[in-house]
């Protein structure tokens, strides 16, 4: 036990192996139920306080965070900081990612950013924590101190995380109070939901049988209900049946099972359900775990029909016929009892994930009229050489005689003096200053060269300031190809036409002089990958853009993988796809309304509209 005042952060593991930390409200919302101890059931419902998290529910015996619709359990924990530190003033700290939005830092980084900004520090470097970043707090930018990138960061005020003050506990586990443990368990709660989940535990820990509920006024069984013992290493492994098989009985064991029978208070609704927290959550784990996976399901869609009946708003829970690391019933049971709590949780079957249609035969498959021929590869494009990158530059500026006060937003020097940029010295002054010709846009002329040296030096330059394109934008996609044709099934939301089905087909190979890692081996996952589009007008339309972004190598890039972490491997380059053919459980399918206005806003955001095939051909 540790004396002390702590602000209270609670994390998630992500599959990164990162702690993440939920917002101060979230944090907020987990904690009053912990402090309320074992009357609150246990779990908490995450989407009561964020909308975003409505799938997710926290169970406090076990410490996970449980995800209804797939059944994925992540740890979690109840962290403590220092109430001078970041979180105790409800200071945050963001960096601006790829699409524009902020993503807060881990707590510790935040709290590491925020204790240099208050000493007044210029800088500070996150590499003795172990990340390659040096944070500039003049320009409230995060470089790579590899890549030299750089990123926007910012610091916000938030709500203060929860305080505790007197003794805190080292183990992060439930309840928070020791003494709640011990206490006898209060009276069952008499509302219909609470005496059906007693009634499934009570089921639970007598084999499997389901019993009516029983209310308070029914009375209560004697307390004779015994709890199997926990396996021991003479169990035996299930037979065909999924039943197991217990070694012949011993005085100790048989010691054992009337002990823990005996711990069970009559007058409750469920004698053997209603066990101290400790006694009870261990053998009911075991006894749910000897279960076989009939006797679960059977278990969970009988009480599902009771709490459907009985006018419980459903929330999906993981599809019994499913694949999980989670047994799939298990999942389904853990989601019913955690509506002790009096929460609105029960077993429901969702939607099936359908990513490919139904099949289709040579015969059926037709080309995509007003679209020449059916598949299009792709070899890397050298960039026309001839021209430095002073001369390509010379095209898209005008020079600047008199600058105005203001900062060059690149290297962040005022444009009337020298710029700041220390790499590799260009050729020309480094005093000179031009503006970009359409966007109007002031650099110093010595920082777009440098910006220019560090990109795809393809002949085209982007303004870092408003995006705007000069020149044909490439990208850095490495060779495959792309076949395209038309299937005759329709999409969900488009019933009136048929469907127009991409497939991208890249190899894993090396790495060139315009990737991240250049002679490094590259990998290529989940490719083939197909793709579908609407065969209407608007969806003909994206499909010509998108034969041109593949042309100009922009649809992939070599990089991170956000969902994986997985370096060095092809991924997705802001133009996105629906890979989802007959549902949208991943938010990656149909129907969306908004899909493809959408796709041509990030493809016009790549340089590529209507306009774009004839400019290709000049």
């Amino acid at each position: 036990m540790l004396l002390a005042s702590a602000v209270v952060v609670w994390e998630w593991l992500n599959e990164h192996g990162r702690w993440r930390p939920y917002s101060p409200a979230v944090s907020h919302h987990i904690e009053a139920v912990v402090r309320a101890g074992p009357r609150a059931g246990g779990s908490v419902v995450l989407g009561q306080v964020d909308g975003r998290l409505a799938p997710y529910i926290i169970d406090l015996q076990s410490m996970n965070q449980f995800r209804q619709d797939t059944g994925t359990l992540r740890p979690v924990r109840r962290n403590y900081y220092d109430p001078s530190s970041a979180p105790g003033k409800g200071v945050v700290w963001e960096w601006e990612n790829d699409n524009g939005s902020w993503t807060p830092y881990d707590m510790e980084v935040g709290i590491t950013i925020q204790h240099a900004y208050e000493r007044q520090h210029p800088w500070i470097d996150l590499t003795s924590i172990g990340f390659s970043y040096v944070i500039d707090f003049s320009t409230m930018g995060q470089i790579n101190r590899q890549t030299q990138r750089q990123r926007r960061v910012r610091r916000r005020l938030d709500l203060i995380y929860p305080m505790v003050t007197g003794t805190l506990p080292k183990a992060q586990s439930w309840p928070a109070n020791p003494a709640s443990a011990a206490s006898p368990p209060a009276p069952p709660c008499s509302c219909p939901q609470c005496v059906l989940v007693m009634s499934v535990k009570a089921a639970v820990v007598n084999g499997g049988a389901l019993q009516p509920p029983l209310s308070r006024k029914n009375g209560a069984p004697s307390a004779t209900a015994k709890l199997p013992p926990p396996p021991g290493p003479g169990v035996k492994p299930p037979d065909a049946t999924g039943t197991l098989r217990a070694p012949p009985k011993t005085p100790a064991s048989q010691a054992t099972r009337r002990q823990v029978s005996s711990a069970a208070p009559a007058g409750t609704a469920a004698g053997a359900a209603a066990a101290a927290p400790a006694a009870s959550s261990k053998t009911g784990r075991v006894a749910l775990a000897t279960l076989n996976r009939t006797n679960l399901q059977r278990l969970a869609i009988a009480q599902s029909r009771v709490l459907i009946a009985s006018g419980v708003p459903t929330v999906p829970v993981k599809n019994l016929n499913g694949s999980s690391p989670v047994n799939p019933a298990l999942a389904g049971i853990t989601g019913i009892l955690m509506s002790a709590a009096g929460l609105p949780v029960c077993l429901t079957r969702p939607p099936k994930l359908v990513l490919h249609p139904p099949p289709v035969s040579k015969s059926e498959i037709k080309s995509i009229p007003g679209v020449s021929n059916t598949s299009r590869k792709t070899t890397k494009k050298q960039a026309k050489k001839g021209k430095t990158p002073e001369e390509v530059l010379k095209k898209y500026l005008q020079k600047v005689r008199h600058p105005p006060e203001e900062d060059c937003t690149i290297c962040m020097e005022r444009l009337t003096a020298p710029s700041g940029y220390k790499g590799p010295q260009p050729t020309i002054k480094p005093d000179l200053v031009g503006k970009l010709s359409r966007c109007g846009h002031v650099y110093h002329i010595y920082c777009l060269v440098a910006m220019y040296n560090n990109g795809n030096k393809d002949g085209s330059l982007q303004c870092p300031t408003c995006k705007t394109i000069y020149g044909v934008k490439t990208g850095t996609q490495p060779p495959g190809k792309m076949e395209y044709h038309l299937i005759p099934h329709s999409l969900p939301g488009h019933p009136d036409c048929k469907t127009i089905r991409i497939i991208y087909s890249i190899p894993p190979g090396i790495q060139g002089p315009e990737h991240p890692n250049p002679g490094k081996s590259f990998s290529a996952r989940g490719f083939p990958r197909h793709c579908y589009l609407p065969d209407s007008e608007k969806g003909r339309k994206v499909l010509k853009l998108l034969l041109v972004a593949w042309d100009r190598r922009l649809i992939f890039a070599i990089g991170t993988s956000s969902t994986t972490g997985e370096s060095d491997t092809v991924i997705w380059n802001e133009v996105h796809h629906k890979t989802e053919f007959g549902s949208n459980l991943t938010g990656h399918g149909y129907p969306d309304a908004n899909y493809l206005d959408n796709v041509l806003a990030e493809l016009a955001a790549q340089g590529i509209s209507e306009d774009s095939a004839s400019q290709d051909k000049d």
